[in-house]
């Protein structure tokens, strides 16, 4: 028996269920029936998730939980926990917690000595990953990039500069803006995936370099949601030509000395005296 009170002295436990990302059908047997045990099922929307539930049977009171809410709702939660409630957290799609609200309570469930047990399942930037062809035993999720500022031009940088792969999500109006970031960053040769609509009818990968993938997006924005998987940098030796042609660039750019040369070690991984040098010419 999964849910119901078992009294003060034995608590239930938070279970982490991931919800299907598109196909309905991708819901395990092991989800519905910890669904339907549960006292309630914490839900980030409860308009979106009812129909999952209907589909499969599963009558479990919704309670919303959402990134408005949680830290007013968190208390009072933890302590039906703590009387013995269990309950199944799950997000609008997809594995909890990633991209999506839930943390808090699952650290204050920790905190309280309370079990948290996932249940997987579906995730999209896995789903991605092990699609795209892209390198999978190393990579980096970033989730969704900021909008603008400077907290969105450095994670740009990041990426940039990683040598293995990197997973993010990103709205459809901006995926073209974001791989044209990433492509004057540097990254525009490398080999990239924007999968889109995973496991549903439309479900499509497109694959090209950086700069190819922004080009065609900047014309046309996609559908549906997104998952962008981005290949790692090359780690071998630059050559003195490129980082100078690189160095130019920037500088173009209006990048003080300072900042070119910071650029090129971050991006290029260039020697630091070989790039101050550069940046100074």
């Amino acid at each position: 028996m999964v849910g119901g009170s078992t009294g003060a002295a034995t608590p239930g436990t938070l279970f982490l269920v991931s919800t299907p990302i598109g196909n309905m059908s991708d819901l395990s047997a092991r989800a519905v029936e910890t669904l339907a045990a549960v006292s309630a099922v914490l839900a980030e929307d409860t308009r979106h998730s009812r129909p999952l539930l209907e589909k499969h049977g599963i009558s479990t009171p919704l309670v919303a939980y959402h990134e408005h809410n949680e830290a007013k709702t968190t208390p009072a939660l933890v302590a039906r926990l703590a009387a013995g409630e269990s309950f199944a957290l799950i997000s609008d799609a997809g594995t909890p917690l990633l991209s999506d609200p839930g943390a808090r309570l699952v650290r204050a469930a920790i905190d309280a000595g309370i079990a948290v047990s996932p249940v997987p399942g579906a995730s999209a930037l896995l789903a991605a990953l092990v699609a795209s062809g892209i390198v999978a035993d190393r990579f980096t999720f970033f989730g969704f990039l900021a909008r603008k500022g400077k907290e969105r031009a450095e994670t740009v940088r990041e990426i940039a500069a990683l040598t293995h792969t990197a997973v993010l999500y990103e709205a459809p109006a901006r995926v073209g803006e974001t791989l044209a970031a990433l492509a004057a960053a540097g990254s525009g040769a490398r080999e990239a995936v924007v999968a889109r609509e995973l496991t549903k009818h439309f479900e499509e990968f497109r694959r090209g370099t950086v700069q190819s993938l922004a080009e065609s997006y900047q014309k046309v924005a996609p559908r549906g949601e997104v998952v962008l998987v981005i290949a790692g940098a090359e780690t071998r030796e630059p050559d003195e030509a490129t980082l100078r042609d690189r160095a130019h660039v920037l500088r173009e750019q209006g990048l003080s000395a300072r900042d070119v040369a910071r650029v090129l070690t971050e991006e290029s991984h260039a020697p630091r005296n070989l790039a101050y040098r550069l940046a100074h010419e």
